[in-house]
């Protein structure tokens, strides 16, 4: 019986609060003639909002990723300089991008379809008339995209560094850090993504496999090329990483950021459908290239290489990058597969062409990031936006890809040469041989990472 009545009791209980709300709410939106419809919308802007601000989050945690994975892939002489030249390219690049970068990716474009004109400094996303800054327009804030986009440049920066590791300048590094931000790599943005001439053409790079990681990587190549090899340097056999915990910590970090990279490129989770697709794509690409790549060397070496499986598995991540929201996750498992080889043969064709890149930042960033890009032309789904020529697309698709490919191959190729070549004829652009031999930590920080074994030498010229 008391079991029985504390049942009945809790019911009405229940029944009478629920009637309660009911009628209350009611009563507000009668009284307060409350927009339903408007106030679903705008939720979900505050829900999509959330979800961008948090990818962003993630793609900026990256930044950390490259720091350990570059660092652990140098040698121990090497690594307060890859930390600071890696933190130092958020800072230098979130200054340059708020300046000129955003303006130029994602201003009004005055007509040619090559850049922006507008929103310098941000200047036109603030009004101060009711006393707050605000953004006079429906959908996400533009400083939650100028956050997001911020994070995508600064990745595209930090990619040199890896490529260009151990021998640079820091005054250097702190003007192509500049440069990249808020000239060349801005420009590359507003052609796909903000309306220029190969976005006019239908070229599709979901998040950025060309537009980010190729990108970068031809700054790197650019740089690598420019600078020379390391002192030393012996073809054939280059140096081993001299920390794999560091690189494999780093590596599990991208990995990570790239859930930022990718699913947070769809600028909100109101399609979770298309969100969803663009992870599973991702995790995908990601382990069948780590896989891959593994087995390939293990086939040459007899040797499990770790080494080979975070290259791998970072190979996966950017060929995906461009078509993670285009092609189905059988698709995915094709892209990372043939990534995962790509790249050990792209570190190998660099040992012949004797280019140091002591990171293989273009093996993975530049080769990946092209392949991927054209393997929507061949694999895009067409259900899906993309029509990909082996599913019966026609070849429209893989043309459009192969010039935007080749058009930012040019862009980049040119601009950083000549960068670089200016940097070189006034002297700043590598440290000393002296320097060097002493180790750029020593010479250009005063610093060690391992001062308890790694002492430092003395410093002078």
């Amino acid at each position: 019986m008391n079991k029985g009545y504390r049942f009945w009791r809790r019911l009405l209980s229940m029944a009478i609060a629920s009637a309660v709300l009911v009628i209350f709410g009611v009563h507000v939106t009668f009284a307060q003639d409350v927009d339903v419809a408007g106030q679903i919308a705008a939720v979900q802007v505050s829900v999509d909002a959330a979800f961008v601000f948090i990818t962003a989050a993630l793609v900026f945690f990256m930044q950390a990723g490259f720091a350990f994975l570059e660092a652990g892939m140098i040698r121990q002489t090497a690594v307060v300089n890859s930390m600071m030249e890696n933190f130092m390219d958020a800072a230098f690049g979130g200054i340059a991008f708020f300046v000129v970068g955003f303006g130029l990716a994602f201003g009004v474009d005055n007509g040619s379809g090559l850049f922006g004109t507008t929103n310098f400094f941000l200047s036109d996303a603030i009004s101060f008339a009711d006393g707050t800054a605000v953004y006079g327009g429906e959908g996400i804030s533009i400083f939650i995209l100028f956050f997001f986009q911020f994070a995508f440049a600064a990745t595209a920066g930090t990619i040199a560094t890896g490529a260009m590791a151990e021998r640079t300048n820091f005054v250097g590094k702190i003007i192509y850090s500049l440069f990249i931000a808020a000239f060349s790599y801005p420009i590359v943005i507003h052609w796909v993504w903000g309306g220029g001439w190969l976005a006019q053409q239908g070229f599709l790079d979901f998040a950025g496999s060309t537009a980010v990681h190729l990108c970068g990587a031809m700054l790197a190549l650019a740089g690598a090329i420019m600078l020379g090899p390391r002192v030393g340097r012996v073809w054939g056999s280059p140096p081993q990483p001299h920390n794999l915990t560091h690189a494999t910590l780093g590596t599990m970090i991208l990995w990570l950021g790239w859930y930022g990279f990718n699913p947070g490129s769809a600028l909100g989770i109101s399609n979770n459908g298309l969100v969803g697709l663009v992870a599973v794509n991702t995790t995908l690409a990601a382990c069948i290239g780590a896989l891959v790549a593994v087995l390939f060397v293990f086939s040459r070496s007899g040797k499990w290489s770790l080494p080979a499986a975070l290259n791998g598995c970072l190979a996966g991540l950017v060929a995906i990058t461009a078509g993670c929201a285009f092609v189905a996750p059988w698709a995915s498992l094709v892209i990372g597969a043939i990534a995962g080889i790509l790249v050990i043969l792209s570190a190998d064709l660099f040992e012949v062409l004797k280019i140091d890149d002591p990171a293989g930042a273009f093996a993975v960033h530049g080769t990946c990031g092209a392949f991927g890009t054209l393997a929507i032309g061949f694999l895009g789904q067409p259900e899906l936006g993309a029509n990909g020529l082996l599913l019966g697309g026609g070849i429209d698709q893989l043309i459009t890809q192969l010039v935007g490919v080749v058009g930012v191959i040019v862009w980049m190729g040119v601009t950083s040469f000549v960068l670089f070549f200016i940097l070189k004829s006034l002297g700043v652009l590598r440290i000393s041989n002296h320097g060097e031999e002493m180790g750029i930590d020593a010479y250009e920080h005063g610093a060690s990472a391992y001062p308890d074994t790694l002492p430092l030498p003395g410093i002078g010229d």
